[in-house]
């Protein structure tokens, strides 16, 4: 009955995406619907992006895609605390690969085709205060966010509350029914029913400060028992230190628990600070018990290229240092070494990588990613040693 209800709503109006929690200009304000569609805006956040990804086994074959794509979103302007919007996305083969080399690369569908669908499909409501959205919409909370890994983000159809009228804090309540998946790699929305059940998703998610400590912490817990999961669960902690420049320490702690196999629990610890114009950073994680898995994120201070889970008991070492060359470059360097516990295969690997960025114009910019995996079990539950390389031209209009 709840996903009948909230598709009705979505088929009619599109639904409901929150894209900030600041009140709306009054400037920027219609005075009727037809001035609201006049004055509403057009973007393009437009993406050529390549993507190999090579594997040492001679029987693995090797994935490699180039595509073009990204998002057109329309965006009324607001009347009376009301906004509608929609959003295009797509990622479009451009006549280089084949999509059986291209498939792995989640820039297409698996059976090579392009990607397009309506990903945003939202009616707003509300001021920075209140703000109630509901259908197509992007997220962003530890356990469930847009995931832009590949060329499009992962995207939700829910209904979402966030209230802001406390000072430095964001209470945010939502239902979620169905989402892109990962990467947004097929052109439409999924049921993951035998994860999540039949009636969906709900949660609580809180984001505050006290001083200057930030705090986070979220709950999701399905609403019927029909599908594995029963809850998901997330809560950090970021302090800033005196010493040193920019200086901090993090800790984490998260969770799953399922109907039919072990809990998970999940604990990490980072540090950092910045020494002359080098950012540095330690982190460490723990998967104890079961396997830890998000909804559709990364949370990890481990996870910087798996992206997915779920994420089998282990401990993981990892770190990074970021230099910046110029004013409009960046250089990203990071090692990882995950140990797997109690016969764990897949997370048991040593990873180094490189995130390279260079902005031309406030518009524009070129991003390079380059990864090397060490798997130390290779076979198909294991996955296999690979190298990851990708390349990413950015452009908004």
């Amino acid at each position: 009955m709840k996903r009948f209800i909230l598709s009705s709503i979505v088929m009619t109006s599109f639904g409901l995406t929150a894209v900030g929690h600041t009140a709306w200009a009054a400037e920027d304000a219609a005075s009727t619907p037809v001035e609201a569609f006049k004055k509403g805006k057009v973007s393009f956040d437009m993406t050529i992006g390549y993507f190999i990804r090579k594997f040492d086994d001679p029987g693995v074959d090797d994935s490699e895609a180039l595509t073009g794509g990204g998002i057109v979103k329309y965006e009324t302007a607001p009347y009376y605390q009301t906004k509608f919007g929609i959003a295009y996305y797509g990622s479009h083969d451009m006549g280089i690969v084949e999509w059986e080399k291209g498939k792995g690369t989640s820039f297409l569908q698996a059976d090579g085709g392009d990607i397009r669908f309506i990903g945003e499909g939202y009616l707003q409501l509300g001021t920075g205060i209140h703000q109630l959205t509901v259908g197509r919409q992007r997220l962003a909370t530890p356990l469930m966010d847009d995931h832009n890994l590949r060329l499009l983000p992962s995207s939700y159809e829910a209904v979402v509350y966030r209230n802001t009228a406390r000072e430095n804090t964001l209470l945010e309540f939502g239902y979620v029914n169905r989402y892109s998946g990962f990467g947004s790699r097929n052109s439409g929305f999924e049921s993951p029913d035998a994860a999540w059940g039949e009636d969906g998703l709900a949660y609580v998610y809180v984001k505050t400060k006290a001083g200057k400590v930030d705090v986070r912490g979220q709950f999701i817990n399905t609403l019927d028992d029909s599908g594995s999961r029963k809850n998901y669960r997330y809560a950090d902690v970021s302090v800033p230190l005196e010493k040193g420049t920019k200086s901090y320490v993090k800790a984490q702690y998260g969770g799953t628990a399922y109907h039919d196999a072990d809990t998970s629990t999940m604990l990490g610890v980072k540090a950092g600070t910045t020494v002359t114009t080098v950012d540095l950073a330690l982190s460490w994680n723990a998967i104890l018990d079961g396997n830890f898995q998000a909804v559709e994120a990364g949370p990890m201070y481990t996870d910087w290229q798996q992206g997915y889970g779920p994420y089998q008991p282990s401990t993981a070492v990892g770190v990074q240092a970021v230099f910046y060359p110029t004013s409009k470059s960046s250089i990203k360097l990071g090692y990882l070494d995950v140990n797997g516990i109690d016969g764990s295969r897949v997370d048991e690997f040593a990873e180094s990588n490189l995130d390279a960025r260079y902005k031309f114009t406030d518009v524009s910019s070129f991003r390079v990613r380059y990864s090397v995996k060490d798997q130390a079990f290779e076979d198909a539950n294991g996955r296999y040693d690979r190298t990851d390389f990708r390349m990413y031209y950015y452009h908004l209009f």
